[in-house]
Parts: C-alpha cells; sequence; structure tokens
C-alpha cells in the first residue's frame, strides 16, 4: 500500500491510497467460496452450483465486501501511518479500473482535528466577585422562609398587598372572551411576582361581595402572545379577602426548618453556611466563566465543519428532548441548525483548547481530586456514602466528576497567569445571576 497526504487548507487533506489488485482478488474468490456453501439456485443442492454461476450472482456484492473491507483498513493504516486526527468521516472517491489494472485506487477527502496553538494566558482578564454573606442577607433568607409559611385568615375589609383573595374572573378581547379565563374560585396573593403590575393596582381595594370591571392594555413583548399588545377588558367578583399571617421566628419556627432544639441563633448560622457554600459555588462559576472565555478569546482556531455538525445536532435532540419533557411538541418550534451555530462552536472550540491544555500541561485530574468531586455530588444525597459506593462501582460514572475536576485544575493554572482583580458584588445581584 502507498499512500500521499495532500495539505488542501488549514484543516483539510486529501489523502491518495493505491494497494495491489492480487491479494484483493485471491480475497473475493475465498468470499466467493463462502458464498457458494450456502447460495441457493434452482435445480442444485447448496453447495453444489457452478462457480460461474455464483460468480454471476454474487461476484458483485462479493467485490464490493472486499474492496469495502480494503478501503477501511487502508485508510485506518495511512492515517496512523501520518499521524493524523481525522475529524468526522472521510468522503471515498474511487478511480476508475483500467482494463488491465493492478491496483485498487481511491481519494480520501476529509478533515483533521487543527493543531491547537495557545495565545497568551498573560492576557485573559478575570474579573473575581468579592462577596462576604452579612447578616441583612441571612434576615432576607429567613424573610423568604417566613413568607413560604404564611397561612391566611378572613377578613372584612378591602383587599391590600399581601393579601389573598378569591375571585371569579372573565376576560375580553372586543367582546369576545377569552378561552381559559372563565376562571371560578381563583386565589392570586397581591403583589407576587409573575403578573403585570397594573392588574394588581386594578384588584387592589375590593371587598368580598364586591364587582369590578376594568380594561389592561398589555405590552407587545407580553407572555402568553394571546394577550400581547391588546386590550383586555375584565370582570371580577370578589368572594373572600383574606390576611396573611406569617409565623413567628422563634423555637416552633426553627424546627420546622429542622434544629432540633429550636434555637435560632443555630438555625442563622446554619443559613449562614449555606448561603456561604452557595455563594462560593456562584463565584467559581463566574470565574469559571471568564476564564474559559479568555481561553476562546486568546486562541485562533478553525473548526472542522465535521465537529460542529456533530455538535449542532446534539444539540438540536437535546433540546428537542428538553421540549417533550415539558410537554412541548418540538416540531411545532421548528428548530434549526443555525440556531445553535454559536454556541456549538463555542463549546466545540472550548474542547479543542481544553484537551490540548490539559495534555500539554499535565492537568488532569488525580485519584484523590476526582474522590474529592465526587464526595462533594454526594453531598446533596440523603446518604453520601451510599452515593460515593454508587459512582466507583462503575468506571464510567467517574466520567464527570473527573471532567469537573480536571476543569478546576485548568481554572487554577490560568488564574496562576491570567490578570486577575476583585470587584464587590451585591448579594442579591449574584443570586440572581
Amino acid at each position: 500500500m502507498a499512500a500521499t497526504v495532500e495539505t488542501i487548507s488549514n484543516i483539510e487533506r486529501r489523502m491518495t491510497i493505491k494497494m495491489p489488485l492480487a491479494p484483493l482478488e485471491a480475497q473475493i474468490k475465498k468470499r466467493l467460496s463462502e458464498i457458494a456453501r450456502t447460495a441457493k439456485f434452482s435445480g442444485f443442492r447448496p453447495g453444489k452450483a457452478p462457480a460461474g454461476m455464483v460468480n454471476q450472482h454474487y461476484g458483485q456484492q462479493a467485490r464490493d465486501e472486499v474492496y469495502s473491507k480494503a478501503v477501511e483498513t487502508s485508510f485506518g493504516e495511512a492515517v496512523e501511518e501520518n499521524k493524523l486526527r481525522v475529524a468526522g468521516f472521510p468522503n471515498i472517491e474511487h478511480k476508475p479500473f483500467a482494463e488491465a489494472a493492478t491496483e485498487l485506487e481511491y481519494t480520501a477527502t476529509f478533515e483533521v482535528i487543527p493543531e491547537v496553538k495557545l495565545g497568551d494566558v498573560k492576557k485573559v482578564k478575570v474579573e473575581k466577585p468579592a462577596l462576604k454573606v452579612a447578616a441583612k442577607d441571612i434576615n432576607k433568607t429567613i424573610d423568604v422562609l417566613v413568607k413560604q409559611r404564611v397561612s391566611y385568615s378572613l377578613v372584612k375589609r378591602a383587599s391590600k398587598k399581601d393579601d389573598r383573595i378569591n375571585i371569579d374572573l372573565t376576560a375580553f378581547i372586543d367582546g369576545e372572551e377569552v378561552e381559559s379565563t372563565g376562571n371560578k374560585g381563583m386565589d392570586i396573593v397581591l403583589g407576587e411576582a409573575g403578573r403585570i403590575e397594573a392588574f394588581d393596582k386594578e384588584l387592589t381595594g375590593g371587598k368580598a361581595g364586591d364587582t369590578r370591571e376594568f380594561d389592561i392594555t398589555y405590552p407587545k413583548d407580553h407572555d402568553p402572545e394571546v394577550l400581547a399588545g391588546k386590550k383586555v377588558n375584565y370582570t371580577v367578583k370578589y368572594n373572600s379577602v383574606s390576611a396573611p399571617d406569617y409565623p413567628e421566628v422563634d423555637e416552633a419556627f426553627a424546627k420546622t426548618l429542622g434544629v432540633d432544639d429550636g434555637d435560632v441563633k443555630k438555625l442563622r448560622a446554619e443559613i449562614k453556611s449555606n448561603l456561604e457554600q452557595e455563594v462560593e459555588k456562584r463565584i467559581k462559576a463566574r470565574v469559571k466563566e471568564q476564564v474559559f472565555q479568555g481561553l476562546i478569546d486568546v486562541t485562533e482556531l478553525e473548526v472542522p465543519k465535521a465537529i460542529m455538525s456533530s455538535e449542532i445536532e446534539r444539540m438540536m435532540q437535546m433540546t428537542a428532548q428538553n421540549l417533550q419533557q415539558r410537554g412541548m411538541d418540538p416540531k411545532t418550534i421548528q428548530l434549526q441548525p443555525q440556531m445553535f451555530e454559536e454556541q456549538a462552536k463555542r463549546s466545540t472550540s472550548l474542547r479543542l483548547i481544553l484537551s490540548e491544555l490539559v495534555n500539554a500541561e499535565n492537568l488532569q485530574a488525580d485519584a484523590d481530586q476526582v474522590r474529592k468531586m465526587v464526595e462533594i455530588f454526594a453531598q446533596n444525597y440523603e446518604k453520601p456514602a451510599q452515593m460515593v459506593d454508587w459512582y466507583y462501582a462503575d468506571v464510567k460514572r467517574l466520567d464527570e466528576p473527573a471532567a469537573l475536576a480536571t476543569e478546576d485544575n485548568v481554572v487554577e493554572w490560568v488564574l496562576r497567569k491570567a490578570k486577575v482583580s476583585e470587584s464587590k458584588v451585591d448579594f442579591d445581584e449574584l443570586m440572581a445571576g
């Protein structure tokens, strides 16, 4: 076998391979003999048909099988011999046989995984969020927990913010009732998120037994779309008004949150510890995102189309599955490859860069680092020790924690070289993003 490689572009190669036909002809004869043993022909017992008849019916099949196998094997050997990293599948073109041909010749055009030349990591800029959990942050969290445990009592006064009202509501657009809005016995907490502010304003001040009619004009970008940009006429009948009763932050409250002795100071300490862990996790995620984007920005890289296509297809499949799990039909969304091009380019670029960096700087996570990551995963479960055992029962389950631990090594390596600064952030802003 002889192979020559031609460089078409940075990531494209054309390989011409020639191999003698004589050994292949011998393989074709052998394959025809195998077929002849079981081939059935009218008037002949299996295996007794004349060779010419077998060749006439199965000769092309045998040639196709042998040539296909020869191309597959020779291409793999040539790729290995020339130390090429092929991306995707090659496009194979056979040279037509001459009358007295002695060689099988074909060309394979394909993409290769490009050589990744990392840019100057010292140019990467990382702004690390700085935040210490304060008493006000703990208080806000306790307020949320208090509101989650609210109860309501009927009152005879007019409704106000934070009250729960029970209403019969009907909506009309241009005199026609909006489908699914004829709601009777509908509970609404005034001022809660998720509704247009003007709607709650109109509902404020009503008493049980009252009936109100009002118009709301919705923004053009409102969701659901059926109301977007429309003027909607509402008719509302008040059935009841209930005032909120918030629990006191006391021993009983602390016990409902798992503090056995009801010590409120212990509750605050636990909340602070949990918030600090969440803050640390979010800061780490922000730093990691900046490091990865920085690596992409300083590295010039041409991503092979084959890898891009594969990544886009994977993303489309995952999106379709997610839509189905949410009860939506992916066909109605009309997913298009171009929707995922930018995201696919980023993810494939990052994967190639990380692979090169891990190999070049020996940043692969060691066994202790993988173990630590597994233990972090296991903390989210009721029985952490059993989850650790579950991960180690199958080596494939360690792929994800190993990959994340390796990414942590990359981040630490970059941070030692990059331009790192700190900036104070607000607790709510960090939690929101």
